[in-house]
């Protein structure tokens, strides 16, 4: 058991980066900030589209939506808050889906196609972390690196064609049809990804060493913490939570493409830097990055909604990431 697994870290930045330090109340506030915009932007739909934004398959539409995207999110929160980044999530999950969707691979069912796009993702997280942990290489370089080359070999496999999943392995399809409570079963997988992600980030030993990590990785090291085993795990959970939104971008498309999860990356790490999670590492939640998840979704349903521009709905995302950062930097100078 190391240092930081029995106590808190004693370094002055690792001791104000848990989900517990000083910036505990901080995170709460930005929290009831976040659900204050999710209402402002409920009214403005209820408003101009009351017709169609309350409704329903609106509403389903959102959460299943935001699953897939929601998924990667969790992963690159924790990739985040350990000091990294990465930019190869939607490559790899087009890469899974269609190894997933091969003839080969569906000949062997379901089952198989699961397991196939989990570890096809899982093994290319391994690979960047093996990069970024035992290579030194920038992660910014790394994850581009893989980003390009698993974008290609997509390609390659598909021969840049859309591959349908095949009526036999319509048990991938039904985790979009069928549904419980009025909910697709998808919406539930990713509850319970967003469920378990919190639980490893706020009540485990590999939670409390993320957020050492990503603090301060030499105090990191200093208290036990093997800082390049540590994060060859983060990327590898980052991998598995691609290969997961594979399986789900399977179901609500019922094909496996090479297209698929294009912008993926900004949109998660978009995600998670409305949520509160610090760029530079060690401060972060799982509850943020949902709630900036919703947020960003519901923003591009609203403008489908009114018949706005595609280019006015990325404007409108950038805008309002540069204004989270600003806040961040703004509210990190404030409680120093």
């Amino acid at each position: 058991m190391t240092e930081v697994d029995r106590a808190a870290p004693t370094g002055p930045r690792l001791k104000a980066a848990g989900p517990g330090g000083r910036f505990g109340r901080l995170g709460e506030v930005r929290h009831l900030g976040l659900v204050a915009a999710l209402t402002l932007l409920a009214i403005v739909g209820l408003v101009t589209r009351p017709e169609n934004f309350a409704t329903s398959s609106n509403l389903v539409s959102i959460l299943a939506l935001a699953s897939t995207i929601g998924v990667i999110t969790v992963g690159m929160t924790f990739v985040i808050i350990g000091g990294g980044i990465d930019l190869s999530v939607g490559a790899l999950m087009a890469l899974a889906s269609v190894w997933a969707t091969t003839l080969a691979t569906q000949s062997y069912g379901p089952v198989v196609m699961i397991v196939c796009a989990v570890l096809v993702g899982t093994g290319a997280g391994l690979l960047n972390g093996i990069l970024i942990a035992y290579g030194r290489m920038v992660p910014f370089i790394a994850t581009l690196a893989m980003m390009v080359a698993a974008r290609g070999l997509a390609q390659r496999m598909s021969n840049q064609r859309t591959q349908l999943v095949q009526q036999d392995n319509s048990m991938i399809v039904s985790l979009s049809t069928t549904r419980v409570l009025g909910l697709p079963l998808l919406v539930y997988v990713f509850a319970l990804v967003v469920l378990l992600g919190w639980l490893v980030l706020n009540r485990t030993t590999f939670g409390r060493r993320t957020y050492a990590v990503g603090g301060n990785p030499e105090a990191a090291r200093l208290a036990g913490i093997d800082v390049r085993k540590h994060t060859l795990l983060l990327y590898a959970l980052s991998g598995l939570c691609c290969g997961i939104a594979a399986v789900l971008i399977m179901a609500r498309t019922t094909t496996g493409s090479s297209t698929h999860g294009d912008l993926y990356e900004l949109d998660a790490i978009a995600a998670v830097i409305i949520g509160g999670t610090l760029l530079s590492g060690g401060r972060g939640t799982i509850i943020g990055s949902i709630l900036g998840l919703l947020i960003f979704t519901v923003i591009t349903n609203l403008f489908i909604l009114n018949g706005l521009n595609t280019a006015d709905q990325l404007i409108a995302k950038g805008a309002i990431i540069v204004a989270a950062v600003l806040l961040q930097r703004r509210s990190l100078r404030t409680h120093t």
